[in-house]
């Protein structure tokens, strides 16, 4: 996607994969104006994913977009994207308990809910693991707003390279058969 991000409206309904300088690969998706969807391809909580996570998305002006939201963990993620030159800034802040047992979050989290509350209360919170990290955005894709075929399937090993080698989407942005 050959693009100029300007408006918020430019960055909504994007389909973005990037890689943290740590290594970490993640995809998200800017579902709406309120909501992202995403799936976790490497780093500590590798294989999770999850749709329709409220997020407060603001353009903070022409180009760049801070995305900030508090996931039923307790973690809390807050985003600068910088599109037009394919970086991003992000921070997380893990819980004490998923830095310990990350292995509970990796699951479809819309399906796991009460699961991600009761080990939130369960296990310690504090002191949180803050991961500040630079990334490098690989792949950007117009999905347009609200489709439900963006994040529509758990995780995969290639998946990213799939997407980026257009070997997962056809030119309507729905899913290639598998």
């Amino acid at each position: 996607m050959d693009k100029q991000f300007k408006t918020l409206d430019d960055f909504l309904g994007t389909h973005f994969i990037y890689t943290y300088d740590n290594g970490w690969e993640y995809e998200w998706y800017a579902k709406n104006d309120h909501t992202v969807d995403y799936r976790i391809h490497g780093g500590m909580v590798a294989g999770r994913w999850v749709k329709d996570q409220p997020a407060h998305i603001h353009q903070l002006t022409e180009g760049i977009y801070k995305i900030a939201w508090t996931e039923p963990t307790g973690t809390d993620v807050a985003l600068d994207f910088v599109p037009n030159e394919h970086k991003l800034n992000g921070t997380i802040f893990f819980p004490k308990w998923v830095q310990e047992y990350p292995e509970i979050t990796v699951c479809f989290q819309n399906e796991h809910i009460d699961l991600m509350h009761e080990s939130r209360e369960k296990y310690e919170t504090y002191p949180k693991l803050v991961v500040p990290e630079f990334a490098t955005i690989t792949y950007m894709g117009d999905a347009g707003q609200d489709n439900e075929e963006v994040i529509n399937e758990a995780p995969y090993a290639g998946m990213t390279d799939d997407i980026r080698n257009g070997r997962f989407f056809d030119e309507n942005y729905h899913r290639l058969a598998k």
